[in-house]
């Protein structure tokens, strides 16, 4: 049927499971159909929402046409898209920010309340009902098992050709009866290339011939390529030591510019044989494996610029025996994060003195994207590394700060911060410890001597295991919403 149709089977007050992951993989017809829908019974003086799950964030197709409507009422896990922040921030939209390995094993064990419908995008449906995946697997093994009622997307513009790529995952549980993983290397594959639905479930099928988001990513800045260049170093290091093997442990990379540059900066670093274990996979680990030097990798979804998509198009036999997609709950797992030993690499909005690290906020109370998998493997890898630029806002704001204005990650899970001016190896080290080597390696010059002034007189209050002017630390964000600056 249309996706007009379609959307008709959606009722108001519905909780529907979207796919997607970052900008990949979304329905592209029913949500904007569901949009239009949602504005005409607006105006006729009918209220209408939905609440919105999905693997990640989607695109202005989906988060974007839901939020201009005033169509969603509650949103998990992720979003990234400016309509939607507007709406969450205004308070219109209640927004759950939940880690996403958590999200499949929320909804099983009925945390989240029931799934209405799901609506997920597929490349085919065979003759015995199986479901070719899309570019990006996320939470949809999940919405297909747990949902009410299922409308499929099928989507004939992706190459065909990626079937076989996928590994979906059936041996899961819930509590007691869960099993080990059994996944040993970061791109063996455990489960079948297919989702599987009940096809007495499906109330509409929608073709569609649409692309994903286009995924820009800025070239590589003079600050992107120094904290590369750190955190290059400071691997070598580690396998001098004796503390990384030289062919190193399988890498995590978040989302964005900043990550995809210090992706694109192990092009030229010693490290050869490489693995990718991650979420996404973004310009900069394909560049990796089309170069050689990265031999495989992992995700659960491709979110690629417009280039690397027809550089793995025109590609795809290559990248098939190269690339696993997997649904989120295993590649986000803890117990598979920690098991294969990942070397993890996230953004950050700002840090402090002490380690702790603030990825969502901005001044404490807007909500930026998400946390997304970044506490996943934070707190179970086995190197774990929060990167920034060390000022934003053209310099009026330190991203390293007496105290974080929110916390996502606690100083316990931050092992290794890194901005262009330096890295902190914060492993090993007391509060005040941590305090001095981030000040000294990851402030900026302009920002270092107030950090420093703040450090030495909250220690000259007396003997104190974390030092702090609480009232003071508050001010610093409070100047900024004040001035424009954090000078105080």
């Amino acid at each position: 049927m249309s996706a007009a149709e379609a959307a008709t089977l959606i009722p108001a007050g519905a909780t529907v499971g979207m796919s997607g992951f970052t900008g990949s993989g979304h329905p592209k017809a029913v949500p904007q159909a569901l949009a239009a829908r949602i504005e005409a019974e607006h105006a006729a003086g009918r209220p209408f929402k939905v609440n919105v799950w999905t693997g990640a964030s989607t695109a202005p197709e989906l988060d974007g046409a839901l939020a201009k409507v005033g169509g969603i009422a509650q949103r998990l896990p992720f979003q990234s898209d400016p309509l939607c922040r507007e709406r969450i921030n205004a308070g219109e939209i209640d927004y759950v920010d939940i880690h996403l390995s958590h999200v499949a094993q929320q909804a099983w064990f009925g945390f989240l309340g029931p799934l209405d419908v799901a609506v997920v995008e597929v490349l085919g449906v065979l003759p015995d009902g199986r479901l070719i995946p899309s570019a990006a697997v996320g939470n949809n093994k999940t919405w297909l098992d747990i949902a009410e009622r299922v409308i499929l997307e099928v989507n004939s513009l992706p190459p065909i050709e990626m079937e076989g790529m996928h590994d979906i995952y059936y041996g899961t549980a819930i509590p007691p009866r869960r099993q080990p993983i059994h996944l040993t290397q970061a791109t063996e594959r455990i489960g079948e290339p297919y989702f599987r639905v009940d096809p007495d479930k499906v109330i509409a099928v929608v073709e569609t011939h649409a692309p994903d988001r286009d995924t820009a990513f800025a070239r590589p800045d003079a600050d992107s390529q120094r904290i590369a260049a750190h955190i290059i170093d400071f691997l070598e290091h580690e396998v001098k030591k004796g503390r990384l093997p030289s062919g190193m442990l399988p890498l995590q990379s978040g989302v964005g510019n900043v990550a995809n540059a210090v992706l694109s900066g192990l092009l030229d670093g010693p490290f050869e044989e490489l693995v990718g274990f991650s979420e996404v996979l973004q310009d900069g680990m394909l560049e990796l494996i089309h170069r050689g030097k990265m031999r495989a990798a992992s995700a659960t979804a491709i979110s690629l610029s417009a280039p690397a998509l027809r550089e793995f198009t025109d590609n795809l036999a290559f990248y098939r025996e190269r690339i696993v997609l997997r649904s989120q709950q295993i590649s986000n797992h803890p117990e598979l994060v920690r098991r294969l030993g990942v070397i993890a690499m996230n953004a950050m909005i700002e840090a402090d003195i002490y380690g702790n690290v603030n990825s969502t906020h901005l001044m404490g109370s807007a909500m930026m994207n998400g946390i997304g998998g970044s506490g996943d493997f934070a707190r179970n890898g086995y190197l774990s590394f929060f990167v920034t630029p060390s000022t934003a806002k053209g310099g009026a704001v330190s991203c390293i700060v007496p105290m974080v204005s929110h916390v996502d990650h606690t100083e316990h899970d931050t092992q290794i911060i890194v901005t262009e001016q330096g890295l902190a190896d914060l492993r090993g080290l007391s509060p005040r410890q941590r305090a001095q080597r981030i000040i000294d390696r990851c402030a900026h010059p302009h920002w270092r001597p107030l950090l420093q002034d703040y450090f030495d007189r909250a220690r000259q209050r007396g003997a104190q295991h974390t030092p702090h002017l609480l009232a003071e630390a508050l001010a610093w964000h409070q100047r900024y919403l004040e001035t424009g600056s954090m000078r105080l």
